[in-house]
């Protein structure tokens, strides 16, 4: 499940949104579409430099070569290589979510038990690279707005400050002249609002530098993965039973050919012997794709 703790990127965010620049926050990083994340081609990639130990292919493997060519030379070029494991690789994931919870289940389908434990805590480990990656550029560019905010409204400030100064040494004495005493709170009122609107940036600017180099969580992991006892796939049992129902099926076909065949006149034998010799073809292409 995700994790949201970037309290300061928000509220830097929402002091940006009063002068009517719009931030992505980490708050709504609970509305990511995290299958989408998960099953993404960019997440993909980052897993394919990955290395793993495997009994078949050997130990400190990179899934790109365990995914495509195994042990053997290479058919295609890296980038034809790089597309068949990014498809190969989402079709093995499989993600379940509750919906009142926000819980995911993340399953993979492997050759092997360890394999498909081991991969899945590796894309764990690069989806939680990933929201850090995110959060850390979204915090950056709320910081640079904020410099640049700090360095406009000092400027404005400063003028502020020289004009109230310049009003003051001109007029010394003002204590008798009502539109002089106006005046002046005008020019003071024009001095604190730019006050006000530096210190907070002050303080959002420390906030979000604190926030900038603190390393969270952004996936917190229930229960880790596990290597399955047992495997899901392929069912010895089903195909044994497809294959003996098959096989009755076609003996009991050959034999009413057969027989058929021997009534028939001599004439027609050779076309059923080819209509025979089609039927076997094709049972015995269905069985390979079986």
């Amino acid at each position: 499940m995700s994790s949201s703790g970037s309290g300061g990127i928000s509220q830097a965010a929402g002091l940006a949104a009063q002068f009517g620049i719009a931030l992505p926050t980490a708050q709504s990083e609970p509305n990511w579409v995290y299958p989408e994340i998960i099953k993404s081609r960019t997440l993909a990639r980052s897993m394919l430099k990955r290395k793993f130990d495997t009994k078949q292919f050997g130990p400190q493997k990179s899934l790109l070569q365990i995914l495509t060519y195994g042990n053997d030379e290479p058919e295609f070029s890296i980038d034809t290589l790089e597309i068949l494991a990014l498809e190969g690789l989402i079709k093995k994931i499989n993600l379940s979510e509750d919906r009142k919870t926000r819980i995911l289940t993340l399953t993979l389908s492997a050759s092997e038990p360890q394999f498909a434990s081991d991969i899945i805590s590796a894309l764990i480990e690069e989806l939680d690279a990933h929201q850090k990656q995110y959060n850390k550029a979204i915090t950056s560019k709320t910081r640079k707005f904020i410099e640049e905010r700090i360095v406009a409204v000092g400027k404005e400030l400063r003028e502020a400050e020289e004009i109230l100064k310049d009003f003051t040494v001109s007029n010394r004495r003002i204590e008798n002249s009502p539109l002089l005493l106006l005046e002046q709170q005008r020019l003071a009122r024009e001095v604190s609002v730019p006050v006000g609107v530096f210190t907070t940036l002050k303080q959002q600017l420390e906030t979000t530098k604190i926030e900038e180099v603190k390393e969270s969580d952004y996936v917190i992991v229930l229960d880790p993965p596990e290597a399955p006892l047992k495997r899901s796939g392929p069912n010895r049992r089903k195909m044994v039973i497809f294959a003996g129902f098959l096989g009755i099926g076609l003996g009991i076909a050959i034999g009413f050919l057969k027989e058929y065949i021997e009534d028939s006149k001599i004439e027609d034998r050779e076309k059923f012997i080819q209509f025979k010799s089609l039927i076997l073809k094709n049972l015995a292409e269905l069985m390979l794709r079986k």
